[in-house]
């Protein structure tokens, strides 16, 4: 199975798929999945921008849109995880992972599934240690703080991965696992990246969450973006443990290094995107204790007998079949001939994937619960002690948007920039 992995789209997929293309008539070869790192931009109209955690001078439709209506069509199978950078009021909608558009498979907060018989897990948003032991509380419309924080790790999506048992081929996060660079090389980064000098030598560079799930999970891959810049790495877990093989991604400009094809061993295709059984048994188990709130997810309430869930999720798989339920459009979708419309005015939409899938799994629809979401007095909010892995887009001076600016259509020599 050939697999093209892609850092940070910024919205651009038109281009990614032309560079794909492009590349498959150069080295006459197939690909079989695109897997993308996050800050994909899945905005469908004009009101979605508003939940776009960018200045409002660089809040641009891009061309997601056109996969949403229908105009165009993914032409290679496409997963993606979320960044810092997200419509955030449609992937609240798939919280739990679905069609963001026809062929185009939003993986969730946190989530893993399979394709063929590849199983690939991951990780949405960046870790912030000020966030991290919350509840989802933001809902939209997100104020000037909701925005910021609603695309923050927390701890009840990392706990729930860091339950599955079963070995995993491929990991996606957004921003690094704490610590990477160690296994590296870490001194040409900083030649490239001066001003990740002090976090690199202090080893706190990106998200200690993910150290934790790679230190747990072990995967034989593992694919970020964030930083915009190409790094590789080697985990070697234990003296004759497994190895993973990490590597970062740019974003999608002309000249960057944003696009890497592996070849991993699978059974013969044809491939689909399908259920992952025992993730479903987690999330059927967890989501009795979802936190709706500020409040700290409390996982002492679990009834953790993992393998009576994965029995009971068998039979429904067994009777339903494995493939997720279908892509359904919420919000209308962006008319480009259109320049003063803004969307509806309905800020958050029940997406028919997410109650179906609900209603599959026998479990209560929750995205839009919950009583003063923002009331902290009872939330203790941990302080980050010396030495913690950290990351923020506010923080490390990853200059997003000065580059954005430079997006445009061109993609020569993009097929040779792997």
């Amino acid at each position: 199975m050939k697999i093209a992995v892609e850092g940070c789209m910024h919205g651009d997929l038109d281009n990614v798929y032309a560079t794909i293309a492009q590349l498959e008539r150069v080295e006459n070869t197939k690909i079989d999945l695109l897997l993308c790192c996050g800050d994909f931009q899945a905005v469908r109209n004009k009101k979605d921008l508003e939940s776009l955690n960018v200045p409002p001078k660089y809040r641009h439709m891009n061309t997601f849109w056109k996969y949403y209506s229908g105009q165009e069509v993914a032409p290679v199978p496409t997963i993606f995880i979320g960044g810092n950078h997200e419509a955030s009021n449609y992937l609240w909608e798939l919280y739990y992972g679905g069609w963001a558009a026809p062929n185009i498979y939003f993986l969730g907060f946190a989530g893993v599934i399979k394709f063929g018989n590849i199983r690939i897990g991951g990780l949405s948003g960046i870790y912030n240690a000020r966030h991290y032991y919350l509840g989802h509380f933001e809902r939209p419309p997100y104020n000037e703080s909701d925005i910021r924080s609603v695309y923050h790790v927390r701890e009840y999506d990392v706990h729930k991965l860091m339950q599955v048992e079963e070995s995993i081929d491929i990991f996606l996060s957004h921003d690094w696992p704490c610590g990477i660079t160690d296994c590296g090389d870490w001194k040409e980064l900083i030649q490239k990246k001066t001003f990740f000098k002090k976090e690199v030598e202090e080893r706190t560079l990106g998200s200690k969450a993910a150290a934790e799930l790679l230190e747990k999970i072990k995967p034989s891959y593992w694919f970020s973006a964030h930083l915009h810049c190409k790094f590789a790495a080697q985990v070697q877990h234990g003296e004759a443990g497994p190895v993973t093989k990490f590597l970062a991604l740019d974003k999608c400009l002309p000249g960057r290094k944003f696009l890497q094809v592996i070849e991993i061993q699978s059974e013969p295709g044809p491939y689909e995107i399908q259920y992952d059984e025992e993730w479903l048994a987690i999330t059927q188990a967890f989501n009795t204790v979802f936190p709706l709130s500020a409040r700290r997810a409390n996982f002492g309430h679990v009834q953790l007998d993992i393998q009576d869930c994965r029995q009971w999720v068998r039979s429904r798989l067994q009777s339903r079949g494995t493939q997720p339920f279908e892509f359904a459009q919420t919000a209308p979708c962006y008319d480009s001939s259109d320049s003063v419309s803004n969307g509806h005015s309905i800020e958050h939409y029940r997406n028919p994937q997410t109650e179906a899938f609900l209603r599959f799994l026998d479990l209560p629809y929750l995205l839009d619960n919950g009583t003063d979401l923002r009331e902290l007095s009872q939330s203790p909010i941990p302080i980050m002690s010396a030495g913690t892995c950290t990351d923020d887009s506010v923080d490390i001076p990853i200059d997003d948007v000065d580059e954005l600016e430079e997006l445009n259509p061109a993609i020569d020599g993009q097929a040779n920039d792997k």
